[in-house]
């Protein structure tokens, strides 16, 4: 699966996924204006899916039409504890400290600087 989340500094967000959280940086195509991305795609290394990422002040089609907005995405990660450690390391706000879930996960969960909410977890889905 590929979620598209947008974003009003696009190389802000980049740095802020690639690292601490691991995030590889895969496909920036530069767009027809300067210093902006028409397309960015971040692969997550411990699975088969990854994130676009887009501008809100690129307008671009429809998707000008669906606005900045905030959402919370959910990546499996074999070891939430470790990558939690590096995410406060790095400074990411936390909203919750990883945690064992009463259904067997354990997450923890951090806002980046835009207000969207990055949950990592061990539960791959059913």
């Amino acid at each position: 699966m590929w979620p598209s989340a947008r974003y009003p500094y696009v190389q802000a967000a980049i740095d802020f996924l690639v690292d601490p959280f691991g995030f590889e940086a895969t496909t920036l195509t530069l767009g027809e204006i300067e210093g902006h991305y028409a397309h960015v795609e971040l692969r997550w290394p411990e699975g088969s899916g990854g994130i676009m990422i887009g501008s809100t002040d690129n307008p671009d089609g429809y998707r000008d039409q669906i606005g900045a907005g905030t959402t919370w995405l959910y990546v499996v990660t074999q070891d939430p504890d470790a990558l939690f450690v590096k995410s406060t390391v790095a400074g990411a706000e936390i909203i919750e400290a990883a945690a064992d879930e009463e259904y067997g996960n354990r997450t923890f969960a951090v806002k980046d600087p835009w207000g969207h909410a990055w949950v990592f977890g061990a539960y791959p889905g059913a």
